[in-house]
C-alpha cells in the first residue's frame, strides 16, 4: 500500500467532507472543516491518498492565546481523521508529521491539540506545556501544546480563543 500526503486541493473537498463524516460518525466535524475554510481560518489542510482514494485528512487553523498583556498567534490541530478501514497503518502519523512541517514552513510557533494522550506526545505535544493555557474544551492530559520554535510559550499564560466555527463544540 502506497500512501501519498499532499496539500488538500479544491477537487478533494467532497471526499474530505465524506471522510470526516464517516470517521467521526456525524456531520459536525465535516461541517467544521467547511466553515473554517469558508471563514478563512485554515492554515494547513493535508490529505492522505491511497490508490486514488482520500483515506486521511488533517487540518490546522489559526487561533489566538489571549494573555494579560498580549495576543499570541497559534494554530490548532483539529480535526484529524483516518478512514476506519485504514487506521493503525501509520497514516495518521504521516499526516501529523507533514502538517507540522508545513506549519513550521509557514512560520507558526505554537500548536495546540485536544486529543489522545497516547498518540500526540510522540510528536512532541505536551500536557505540561499546555497547563498555563486555558482551553474552552477542557484540560487534563488530553489538552496539549507543542512549540515549533523552542521557548515560544515561555512565560505565556492565557486563554485560548478558537475561531467561531468551533462554537459548535461548546
Amino acid at each position: 500500500m502506497t500512501v501519498s500526503i499532499h496539500q488538500e486541493q479544491q477537487h478533494d473537498r467532497k471526499a474530505v467532507w465524506k471522510l470526516n463524516r464517516i470517521s467521526f460518525g456525524s456531520e459536525t466535524e465535516a461541517n467544521l472543516v467547511n466553515d473554517l475554510r469558508t471563514d478563512g481560518f485554515v492554515s494547513v489542510s493535508h490529505v492522505a491518498e491511497c490508490d486514488g482514494r482520500i483515506v486521511g485528512h488533517i487540518l490546522f487553523s489559526r487561533l489566538q492565546i489571549m494573555t494579560a498583556v498580549e495576543t499570541v498567534e497559534a494554530v490548532s490541530l483539529a480535526p484529524m481523521c483516518v478512514h476506519p478501514d485504514f487506521q493503525r497503518q501509520g497514516i495518521g502519523s504521516q499526516l501529523v508529521n507533514a502538517g507540522l512541517e508545513a506549519c513550521r514552513k509557514q512560520g507558526h510557533k505554537v500548536v495546540v491539540v485536544l486529543g489522545h494522550s497516547d498518540f500526540y506526545p510522540r510528536f512532541g505535544f505536551s500536557a505540561e506545556l499546555a497547563k498555563r493555557l486555558e482551553s474552552p474544551f477542557g484540560g487534563g492530559d488530553v489538552w496539549m501544546a507543542l512549540e515549533l520554535v523552542p521557548g515560544s510559550l515561555d512565560g505565556i499564560k492565557g486563554r485560548v480563543e478558537y475561531p467561531p466555527p468551533f462554537d459548535a463544540f461548546k
